[in-house]
């Protein structure tokens, strides 16, 4: 038996790029145009985000949760486990995500978005629109058909990238229990591409990055320490 420290990311793989990307094409190919609706949600929660709309705090985790019930469902129980046996956990971790947005948010109304204001409210949400329009473009950056495009809403990986920015903006520290899954499962991802050589693992890595890097800013980049009123958690 090999010595523990002889491994490689590689040694862990369980399946070839080319097969993991063929999971893909396949996965869209059967849920067309549902991609669309993964788009359409995306920019509704932009909107959403900016417009400061009636109610938004509730929309919000509500289309978000709808976003991670189905990529949990449809793409890592029936698809992704077809390569991966460990894919059932992952799908029951998006699950959990999703319960977790639509108790705290939907219901109990603890999730609540900071306003538009500073650089950090834009740079959160340019990256969530990022995830929305810019993730997709990547399968031709790197060469592979269209077929292969991973969406916002039917997808894992910028499903979890734009979920991560949003809950930046989130006000207490209730985004911290939020963000537990969706960094999960990005630093899974990243490791899982990296180790099939693919430089979009390098994308999902910098954008989680940034992502937690704003959410450790507290709402409005304000200190989280010094400056604040008594009372006011952050």
């Amino acid at each position: 038996m090999s010595e523990w420290w002889t491994y490689r990311l590689t040694s862990f793989l369980l399946f070839s790029p080319r097969t993991y990307y063929r999971t893909i094409e396949l996965y869209n190919l059967a849920i067309w145009p549902a991609q669309l609706a993964g788009l359409a949600i995306g920019l509704a929660i932009v909107a959403l985000l900016i417009a400061k709309r009636n109610q938004r705090d509730r929309i919000i985790p509500g289309l978000l949760a709808a976003c991670w019930l189905w990529v949990g469902w449809a793409f890592l129980y029936q698809r992704y486990a077809q390569i991966n046996w460990v894919a059932p956990w992952f799908a029951a971790a998006f699950a959990l995500q999703a319960l977790l947005l639509v108790v705290l948010g939907v219901f109990a109304k603890r999730i609540v978005f900071g306003l538009p204001g500073d650089g950090k409210f834009w740079i959160a949400t340019a990256l969530v629109a990022i995830a929305v329009l810019g993730y997709p473009l990547l399968a031709p950056l790197a060469a592979r058909p269209w077929t292969t495009v991973e969406t916002f809403g039917v997808a894992p990986d910028p499903t979890a990238i734009a979920t991560i920015a949003a809950l930046a903006l989130v006000r207490g520290r209730i985004r911290w229990l939020l963000l537990v899954v969706p960094l999960f499962w990005c630093v899974l991802s990243a490791a899982t591409l990296w180790a099939m050589e693919d430089a979009q693992a390098v994308v999902v890595a910098a954008a989680a990055l940034l992502a937690l890097l704003l959410a450790a800013r507290g709402v409005h980049g304000s200190n989280p320490i010094a400056g604040r009123p008594k009372g006011v958690v952050v």
